[in-house]
């Protein structure tokens, strides 16, 4: 037992809880190394995990970046404009291309939402919690609900950011191909959000910690920070979320929707590899690239350690079992195994591309486990195609369920 344990026995799970997650909390922020990165976050993680400010109807984050006005009206960047084009031809409807007719049943077996054996049912059970097959149909349709808010939350985060970096960018190219990524996200919110208010009819608040990032990134006046937060970071979390869910549901308005959308943040990160790849490599000093790195690697142990799905657990077991032993369960289950895999096979070769992968920061990514990925495709080698790809799928079930699907 813990000194933390100790101190904590024979208190009310209620207060048991709310000292842990503090706790958890401040273990967070003081575990970034980096001084400047520390101070960059610092006041984003009070917003979000401390004031709660992501638990209400709104919040308000204020920028602070300046507008880059292009008189020369010269392009120079011919693969993003390559892009732009691509972006303008393939652009689709939410209302006209998908079918809003199909019936989304949580307990039809034939359509599952998600497979029940890619949730954690056997490390629930371990901890004394029981279902029955009702029950285990009705948790695969929070868990899925509450998954596509997270999606929600993040396109309406990303809408903002790509808003943002269309005004802050340097390049007229990048201008044009960022005006059809503000047209893609705001498609992308309102499909989301239709889904869960037509279809699943709950939406669950966002992550304390996704907040966190998205407070992070539209608040700091740098434009290669948002780009690198949003277009790397949180749509890398995405694309990975959304391939895993889009092999693995078997509703066919969902799988239809997430078909359409992986095309889209294809581009997307594509479009985020090109610019800071240019940048990074050529108008960054030694420190600010420092910076970045460790700014980045941050994120990366931000969204590989504290997306616990805690919103589940304040529903569905608060009361019945520790917010502790949740975590515990997911961070451990096969599926979050899976999931991680899948979203660090993305990011990696991202990061290594746009030349934020030093001799340095690799010993901090090989301490914590992540260097496999080194060298794999980046987005530039990417199509939609390869992102839906049930083969790449079904290699990464196999490493985190030893093969069961």
């Amino acid at each position: 037992m813990t000194i933390t344990d100790k101190m904590l026995s024979g208190l009310s799970q209620k207060k048991q809880n709310t000292i842990y997650s503090s706790f958890d909390s401040i273990n967070m922020l003081l575990s970034v190394k980096n001084p400047k990165v520390a101070a960059s976050m610092a006041p984003s993680a009070v917003r979000g995990l401390f004031l709660g400010r992501g638990q209400g109807a709104e919040a308000s984050m204020r920028a602070s970046h300046s507008t880059h006005f292009d008189l020369s009206y010269t392009s120079e960047f011919p693969e993003m404009y390559e892009l732009y084009r691509r972006a303008v031809a393939n652009q689709w409807n939410g209302d006209r291309d998908l079918d809003w007719s199909i019936s989304v049943d949580p307990e039809n077996p034939e359509r599952p939402l998600m497979p029940l054996d890619y949730l954690p049912f056997p490390q629930l059970e371990a901890k004394g919690i029981r279902f029955t097959p009702k029950e285990k149909l009705r948790f695969a349709h929070d868990w899925t609900a509450w998954s596509i808010a997270q999606f929600m939350h993040g396109e309406q985060g990303a809408l903002y950011a790509a808003a943002q970096v269309t005004e802050s960018v340097q390049w007229l190219d990048a201008k044009l191909y960022g005006s059809t990524q503000v047209m893609d996200e705001g498609r992308h919110l309102e499909v989301f959000f239709r889904y869960l208010d037509s279809k699943m009819n709950k939406v669950y608040v966002i992550n304390d910690n996704l907040f966190v990032i998205l407070d992070d990134l539209l608040t700091d006046s740098r434009w290669d920070i948002k780009f690198l937060g949003m277009q790397i970071m949180v749509e890398g979390l995405a694309l990975g979320a959304f391939s895993t869910f889009y092999n693995m549901t078997k509703e066919p308005l969902l799988k239809n929707l997430l078909k359409y959308v992986i095309q889209d943040e294809a581009r997307h990160v594509h479009y985020g590899v090109l610019a800071l790849r240019e940048h990074i490599t050529k108008n960054l000093s030694d420190s600010e690239q420092r910076e970045r790195e460790d700014w980045a690697y941050e994120v990366a142990l931000l969204m590989r350690n504290r997306f616990l799905g805690r919103e589940m657990y304040y529903d569905w077991f608060e009361g019945r079992m520790s917010l502790k032993d949740w975590d515990e369960v997911i961070m451990n289950a096969p599926s979050m195994a899976l999931f991680r895999q899948i979203m660090f096979q993305r990011l990696i070769p991202n990061l290594e591309y746009i030349g934020l992968m030093s001799d340095r920061i690799k010993a901090y990514y090989a301490k914590s486990g992540l260097t496999g990925f080194l060298g794999g495709k980046n987005a530039t080698q990417l199509t939609s195609d390869d992102l839906t790809d049930e083969r790449e799928l079904n290699k990464a079930v196999t490493h985190a369920f030893g093969g069961v699907h």
